[in-house]
């Protein structure tokens, strides 16, 4: 009889470590992902609190087995009938302010105090076979006072017991942030398991930004393929790595149309502008006009231990507006894979 139950018992105990290995080598199916954009986080110690001064997202992705009925992602492109689809709803908080954040007054040779808020649904298709990805996101939301930029500011700055922010009241009225965005990568080359170059292209539409842009992006390290999906890129699966830890850098340039950040939204009421004397008598003197060509570079590392993953990366880009100044600003990104 006791042989009987010790028998019982080892056999149980194959079963249920059976069962754990089993669940440790199914793909995982979620992941929260928080970012924080913030032009204070700087490589060198050179932080500032200026033009893209802040950017916050929270979004939770997912798999799942069935195919979805949301109707929206039924039409949104995929990658090949054997892609890996990888859905997500996020909620994004952007915000510019010149450099003058104490002071009241407009500042037309500076860029404007303004702030964008707004959900964000998304889809990723990965085809891995042939090392490609359609990437859609559609962003519903608002810009101006509604945003509460504003108030994020001024809470955090408090918060903190730093200079509080008092222009605001010059940013742009409010009008809505209707959005779709669609990237398109490709590897372009790769060395085993610890090189990847990636190349791609982005189109942004909409009431929010009209953009176009191309870009290069090369990891470096010991990592998942990129094309396995977002979630297997800072996760465990299958052969996968338990550590990853490797190096990003990627350049890319920007045609730039319009922005709602920098010009106001459709609609939009716009603060009054500073009237200038000059030989001609009065003029009026407002924010520059858009640069149409942008460009920027950025660099970091990644590193993605069993479920959680931390990166941080740093982004230099040309001024936005003619006239002004270039922006770099720092970026913390933590992964949770549930």
């Amino acid at each position: 009889m006791k042989t009987i139950g010790l028998t019982a018992l080892y056999l149980a105990l194959l079963l249920f470590d059976a069962i754990i290995v089993l669940a440790q080598q199914d793909p995982p199916t979620k992941l929260i992902q928080a970012y924080w954009d913030d032009d204070y986080i700087n490589f060198y110690g050179k932080g500032t609190d200026r033009s893209y001064t802040d950017g916050n997202k929270l979004t939770m992705f997912y798999t799942q087995k069935k195919p979805s009925r949301f109707f929206i992602d039924r039409v949104l492109p995929k990658s090949g009938d054997s892609s890996n689809l990888v859905y997500g709803w996020g909620l994004v908080l952007l915000m510019f302010t010149p450099q003058q954040i104490t002071d009241p007054k407009l500042q037309p040779n500076d860029y404007p105090w303004s702030g964008a808020l707004y959900a964000t649904h998304s889809l990723y298709s990965y085809n891995e076979k042939k090392k490609y990805d359609f990437q859609t996101e559609l962003d519903l939301g608002v810009t101006g006072p509604a945003s509460l930029a504003g108030n994020a500011q001024d809470a955090f700055h408090r918060m903190i017991h730093y200079f509080r922010p008092k222009g605001w009241n010059n940013q742009f009225g409010n009008s809505p942030w209707v959005n779709v965005n669609f990237t398109a990568e490709k590897e372009l080359l790769h060395d085993g398991k610890w090189l990847e170059v990636i190349g791609g292209g982005q189109a942004d539409a909409g009431t929010g930004v009209n953009a176009t842009a191309f870009y290069s992006m090369v990891r470096i390290g010991k990592m998942n393929p990129y094309f396995q999906g977002l979630i297997r890129q800072y996760s465990r699966s299958g052969s996968g790595n338990k550590v990853q830890f490797y190096f990003v850098a990627r350049t890319q340039v920007q045609w730039l149309l319009t922005s709602a950040l920098l010009q106001g939204g459709p609609g939009a009421s716009r603060p009054a502008p500073i009237m200038i004397t000059g030989k001609n008598g009065p003029s009026p003197e407002y924010y520059h006009p858009l640069n149409s060509a942008v460009a920027n570079y950025a660099y970091g590392a990644v590193l993605a231990i069993n479920r959680f993953s931390i990166s941080t990366l740093q982004t230099t880009s040309t001024p936005w507006m003619k006239s002004l100044y270039s922006q770099t600003w720092g970026n913390i990104t933590v992964n949770y894979i549930l």
